[in-house]
């Protein structure tokens, strides 16, 4: 068995990734469980081989510090003070944070922190849903209007959203109405190969980047255990192309991988989320 992530005991301060469980869902509106989320991704963790073949690096050598779990018993606002409170001063460090959800609102509070202090990033966003809405069920910091938030926030520059296929007509008047949102389509990516569209991602974010994942974004046959596995996603290696061209050429402030729901009986959604964080954190080690 290998060691999971930070078992070691690194600590935060001689680490040059920290990653924060946020074990929270209380506005989930489908299939619910991505509270077990988190746990479950470091629990498939301790089965993840440690060298990276395809860059030839042992990321977890770099230092990977995990903080207890945060959460919250409030609504998504509440928790977003809370992580924006214990992520900043690790990002004004120089450390890479990265927010295992949980539900998408958790990704509030870290971006915030990321754009408060390296002002000018842009957020890649892969997701089937743009969570645009101004409200949602009754709440405008829910899951679904997430990214409407992050866009109020001074410090962002850009938001290119990728694998889009769940639009909603008030997504679509955002993207339309605001130039800093670009979208990629999964319907127009799945007729092209990877290395034809992940440039002209990439032209669009600025230097510095948060990358909030959910996995949502990749295709259900890769991730089947999310709340809402809509059919043509990314495939895993079209995701990985694109994660690998991005940190290779972009500085990575921050990240969040969310919404897995673990599926009783089958850790296939868990170990993909397991192996997705950990060829992130190898892809920022291999950027020289």
């Amino acid at each position: 068995m290998n060691r999971p992530f930070g078992e070691e005991g690194v600590p935060p301060g001689k680490a040059r990734f920290v990653l924060v469980p946020v074990p929270y869902e209380r506005t989930t509106t489908y299939r619910r469980g991505t509270a077990g989320g988190p746990a479950a991704l470091l629990a498939a963790g301790t089965q993840v081989e440690l060298y990276d073949e395809e860059t030839g690096t042992k990321p977890l050598d770099a230092g990977v510090a995990v903080l207890p779990p945060i959460s919250s018993q409030g609504m998504p606002d509440e928790l977003a003070d809370d992580l924006r409170k214990v992520v900043r001063p690790h990002v004004a460090a120089g450390r890479v944070v990265g927010c295992l959800g949980g539900e998408h609102s958790i990704s509030l509070g870290p971006i915030q922190a990321a754009a408060r202090v390296r002002k000018g990033i842009g957020i890649l966003h892969v997701d089937a849903h743009p969570d645009l809405r101004d409200e949602y069920e009754g709440t405008r910091f829910g899951h679904g209007c997430v990214m409407r938030r992050v866009l109020e926030e001074k410090g962002v520059a850009k938001l290119v959203q990728v694998g889009l296929r769940a639009v909603s007509s008030d997504d679509d008047a955002v993207i339309r109405g605001d130039r800093r949102v670009r979208p990629f389509y999964a319907y127009d990516l799945a007729h092209r190969e990877p290395a034809e569209w992940i440039g002209a991602v990439l032209a669009e974010l600025p230097g510095r980047i948060y990358v909030s994942f959910d996995v949502d974004g990749l295709d259900p046959s890769v991730v089947p255990g999310t709340g809402t596995p809509e059919p043509g996603g990314l495939s895993w290696w079209g995701a990985l192309a694109l994660l690998r061209a991005a940190l290779a050429q972009k500085e990575l402030v921050g990240f969040d991988i969310v919404e897995l729901l673990p599926v009783p009986h089958s850790q296939v959604s868990d170990f993909a989320a397991a192996k997705l964080l950990f060829k992130m954190l190898a892809y920022a080690v291999a950027r020289k």
